[in-house]
């Protein structure tokens, strides 16, 4: 997700989305200690979602 995507949600929706992407890593951490997924470098992207979501709650807040 693009931060100018991210400008434009409301804190609403950056919070569903956090939650959703929270969600999603955990998951695919989890399969991919099970067994290696197809594209390893996607836990990557989801995580620095997650950053850039928090990163734009925690900017809001202030």
């Amino acid at each position: 997700m693009k931060q100018s995507e991210i400008i434009g949600l409301s804190t609403a929706e950056l919070q569903e989305k956090l939650s959703q992407l929270k969600k999603t890593y955990a998951e695919l951490r989890t399969a991919h200690a099970i067994s290696p997924i197809q594209n390893p470098l996607q836990i990557k992207f989801v995580r620095r979602s997650v950053a850039r979501l928090a990163t734009e709650l925690s900017k809001r807040e202030l």
